[in-house]
């Protein structure tokens, strides 16, 4: 009997240990520069298998290694591609010459920063957060090189009320 209870729980932890290493990892949200689409605190899942399959794409909310500093993880939504042009007036975003409709940032959370008109590296994505008043993004220390990326936010659990896909 207890055989069969060890031999279950070791299938357990190495099905548990393979899904966390490969495919998804918790992650807590850590500050407020995702607001309102993630808060501080906040518990999502990344999938870490899913950009072997399929490429990132604008608007994705990904984590990736702060380019200053790797031993740290940043999470930002995608806004710029390899080869865009991004440019932002008076906190209004302008891809390829045309405003970009972001109704993931409220008004309360826009700012007035500009930034000049810039094109995305190969290789490269512009990372904004949604929180523009409080976010370190693409705006300080530039377009972010594909190998930083590490994952895309898919699944929020916790708290209760906010679990469910992340958009």
């Amino acid at each position: 009997m207890l055989s069969v209870w060890l031999r279950d729980l070791i299938i357990s932890l190495a099905i548990s240990a393979f899904i966390i290493i490969f495919l998804y990892q918790p992650v807590k949200v850590e500050g407020t520069s995702m607001m309102p689409s993630l808060d501080d605190q906040e518990r999502i899942f990344v999938n870490k298998f899913v950009y072997r399959l399929e490429p990132i794409q604008r608007g994705d909310i990904v984590v990736f290694r702060y380019p200053r500093d790797p031993s740290k993880s940043y999470i930002k939504r995608v806004i710029g591609l390899a080869g865009d042009r991004i440019r932002i007036e008076d906190g209004l975003v302008y891809l390829n010459g045309k405003p970009l409709e972001e109704d993931y940032v409220p008004p309360a959370y826009a700012d007035q920063r500009s930034y000049p008109e810039t094109e995305v590296p190969p290789d490269s994505y512009f990372l904004l957060g949604d929180h523009r008043t409080m976010s370190n993004d693409s705006r300080d220390f530039g377009p972010v090189d594909a190998s930083f990326i590490y994952g895309k936010a898919v699944f929020g659990y916790w708290p209760m009320e906010k679990m469910g896909r992340v958009r």
